[in-house]
């Protein structure tokens, strides 16, 4: 009787929106294995909803304290989803020993039997979860502790000539010690804010392996493979470490470096990399069948969930490295997981033992300030937080760090400060503002430059010559580049999906509002001009969840319309008509944004807060902008709300490392 009230309530709540059907099936196909227990099935739906929302675990300390605020419920929905369980346990203690009787359950160290749940110490896990963050929590305690043999004479002196000699004021040279640590294990980690030079370090760690391995012909056999979570990512990683390489093998010939830089070859998605198998969870490399590495640069590491970074750790060869590079401050991925955080989370304190002091001492000439020892494990030794930002100094830094900070006063007062037309802050915004921005910007100090808009681009395709639209050639392709980086120019961001300021409702009201301008003729979903976004890996076309394209007329085909993608310096495209899985791009994600940049970044809060709306996700936005930023809120409450909270993602990650 109990168990039939409790699945009717969440029939209710399901049907309210408050609940995802899956979980609901998932509590019903846990009932079915055993012993259909109302508390165990009210765990399952919390569990199941919690995934949905990126946690990779339920926590008992929630379970037995008020989970609604894991989920953003009200109090009436979840009083009448837990009076309908019935009597729960009131403690950690009491759930732990009931969910230990569970034949559902596996408590760790017990018998195995294949249960769906896993019971680890006071964590409840859906089993796949808990095999994802056992494999990378063992993978990392053992690629950072496992010593590599270093010769700290030789890298001293090729660190001296890779870094600039000038003296620094403030602190030690991060980014030289970052190299230095790299090399002590199989395992790197390198994160930092925008402009803290993370790619221009790995590019002078790339060299350094290179020279120590030898360089020229006695480095051949270096087998160096780039990654990143998104095809957009994974351009801008090899395109500036082919800029730095440049840079560099101008200041230090003897070293050959463009046979490292060609050797590389392109920078892949990490789909892409590991070979996935389509409309499978499989991959082509894995622990039977690594990946053919030494050397391994993963790019916007944030984004990374945790089941991926569960198949790369498996799919590296147990010698190889791997450097991972990101900004432990942005968002985490959609899917579960926080590993970036969860890998990082102390490293702004250091932690370094007097061991990891002397070694970048010899290596480095650089001396560790007092503040930045300790006695941490052996993660820490090989983690390295770069702390300035050589680009990032101005009003978009310092708002960005006073959002980081979660200090809403200074986040006005940078708002409402002078700066230079670097910044402004529409507020309460209404559509029509994001609508005007989105067809030509904002004027500049001067009242008469634009920041951005979109019609920069589509004049582009308007004005264009016929016969360079009809005739394949690098004419055309240089053409299509320019109208490609003039739309990368400029962009909208929002919060969330739905709604008049979600990505559905924006995206509408911009095409409606470019047309009534003249700039654009949509007659059917495809038309020139159409930004596109990628939403499902598309093995046969070569295209990747997250990749951005512009539908422009198809030289070869007159009548016909291609979408073109830019990598790099080059481009490659698709027939509009081959790509099924794609959304209109004016507007997009916060989420989506991430490993792209753009000149004028304008951001969109919604009318009302909510679980969705944190200081991460804020602070994410700000950092897609390299020149201008725009913020527009309906509510400036929403903005004070946003920066006070913080994403919080159950994980046993950390604890899995330091057991």
């Amino acid at each position: 009787m109990q168990a039939a009230a409790l699945l009717e309530q969440i029939d209710a709540l399901t049907e309210a929106g408050q609940l995802r059907r899956l979980s609901g099936a998932f509590a019903r196909f846990v009932g079915s294995l055993g012993h259909n227990s109302p508390p165990l099935m009210l765990a399952c739906v919390l569990l199941s909803e919690l995934e949905g929302r990126g946690h990779s675990c339920l926590l008992l300390s929630e379970l037995a304290g008020d989970p609604r605020t894991l989920l953003g419920w009200n109090e009436d929905d979840w009083s009448a989803l837990r009076n309908a369980a019935g009597a729960l346990p009131k403690s950690v203690a009491a759930w732990r020993a009931m969910l230990y009787q569970c034949e559902q359950v596996w408590p760790v160290q017990d018998l195995d039997f294949q249960q769906p749940l896993v019971l680890d110490g006071e964590r409840l896990y859906l089993r796949r979860y808990w095999r994802d963050e056992t494999t990378v929590a063992h993978a990392v305690r053992e690629r950072a502790a496992t010593p590599r043999l270093v010769d700290v004479g030789r890298v001293r002196h090729w660190l001296d000539v890779l870094f600039d000699h000038a003296p620094r004021e403030g602190g030690p040279d991060w980014q030289k010690i970052a190299c230095a640590a790299a090399l002590r294990s199989n395992l790197g980690i390198i994160t930092g804010g925008p402009g803290t030079g993370k790619t221009y370090t790995v590019a002078r760690l790339l060299a350094l392996l290179f020279a120590t391995a030898g360089g020229g012909a006695s480095a051949a056999g270096l087998r160096i493979a780039l990654a990143a979570p998104t095809g957009k990512a994974a351009a801008r990683l090899k395109q500036s470490i082919d800029h730095a390489l440049e840079d560099l093998a101008r200041r230090v010939p003897e070293l050959h470096l463009p046979e490292l830089a060609a050797r590389m070859g392109v920078a892949r998605t990490l789909h892409s990399l590991l070979g996935a198998r389509p409309d499978t969870r499989s991959f082509v490399h894995h622990r039977g069948n690594p990946l053919d590495v030494d050397v391994l640069i993963v790019d916007e590491a944030s984004m990374v969930h945790l089941e991926m970074m569960a198949v790369l750790l498996d799919a590296l060869p147990a010698n190889a490295r791997l450097i991972l590079l990101g900004d432990k401050d942005q968002l985490a991925s959609v899917e579960a997981g926080a590993v970036l955080g969860d890998l990082c989370h102390d490293a702004q304190a250091g932690g370094y033992n007097a061991a990891t002091v002397d070694y970048i001492r010899a290596a480095t000439g650089q001396d560790i300030p007092p503040g930045f020892q300790g006695g941490a494990g052996a993660l820490a030794q090989q983690t390295v937080m770069l702390r300035e930002s050589r680009r990032f100094g101005g009003p978009i830094g310092q708002l960005a760090l006073a959002v980081n900070a979660g200090d809403a006063p200074a986040v006005r007062a940078v708002l409402g400060a002078d700066s230079g037309g670097k910044l402004a802050w529409i507020d309460p915004a209404q559509q029509q503002d994001v609508l005007q921005l989105a067809l030509s910007g904002r004027p500049g100090t001067n009242g008469g430059h634009q920041y951005g808009g979109y019609q920069n681009y589509l004049r582009m395709i308007k004005s264009a010559d016929a016969r360079l639209l009809a005739e394949p050639g690098p004419a055309h392709d240089a053409w299509v580049l320019a109208v490609l980086r003039s739309f990368e120019a400029f962009r909208i961001l929002c919060a969330v999906r739905e709604g008049e300021w979600g990505v559905t409702g924006l995206n509408d009201a911009i095409e409606q509002r470019l047309e009534a301008a003249g700039l654009l003729r949509k007659r059917s979903e495809w038309y020139v001009g159409r930004p596109v976004m990628v939403t499902r890996n598309d093995y046969g076309t070569g295209v990747f969840n997250g990749d951005i394209g512009l539908t422009l007329p198809d030289p070869a085909r007159p009548g016909s319309l291609r979408v073109y993608f830019s990598e790099g310096a080059s481009i490659r495209s698709v027939l509009a008509t081959r790509l099924r899985q794609v959304d209109t791009a004016f507007a997009m994600t916060v989420h989506k944004s991430q490993g792209s940049e753009f000149a004028h970044t304008v951001m969109v809060l919604p009318r009302e807060g909510g679980a969705v709306l944190a200081r991460e996700l804020v602070y994410t936005g700000i950092t897609r902008a390299k020149e201008h930023f725009t913020l527009c809120t309906p509510s400036a409450a929403v903005l004070d709300t946003a920066i006070g909270q913080r994403t919080q993602r159950a994980s046993g990650l950390r604890a899995l490392i330091s057991a």
